[in-house]
């Protein structure tokens, strides 16, 4: 069992930037797709970011590319989202997750992660 703790999240303005971090239990953390998903209340989540297992490559939704950056310290067990120009679409419970399977494919499917943590909110203001 993997556990993801999410923190970083809060309150910013619009143009501002957020990082978050993700903390995961366990020792096999370099072999897992890592990714980041959003809620808003009464919408599905979605797709933020992910990374590929180890190094690994990076890909992003659409309306966050060039704006956010994946990224994984190994050794930390610790995945984060750097999030830059923010803007109050961007207002959502953020979700940390993990991938057992598929390591080296860029998914984006809330199914195809296999661990979630508790979620941290981040609320842009105008």
């Amino acid at each position: 069992q993997v556990q993801l703790v999410e923190s970083g999240g809060g309150l910013v303005q619009a143009g501002g930037s957020l990082r978050l971090s993700c903390a995961a239990s366990g020792r096999l953390f370099s072999r897992y797709r890592l990714g980041w998903f959003r809620q808003v209340p009464g919408k599905e989540r979605t797709f933020v970011a992910g990374i590929t297992r180890s190094s690994g490559s990076t890909y992003y939704a659409d309306s966050v590319k060039g704006r956010f950056t994946i990224s994984r310290e190994n050794i930390k067990n610790t995945v984060y989202l750097q999030m830059n120009s923010l803007k109050p679409e961007d207002t959502a419970v953020y979700y940390c997750a993990a991938a057992t399977s598929w390591p080296t494919e860029q998914r984006v499917g809330v199914g195809s992660y296999d661990y979630w943590g508790q979620g941290t909110q981040v609320t842009v203001s105008s």
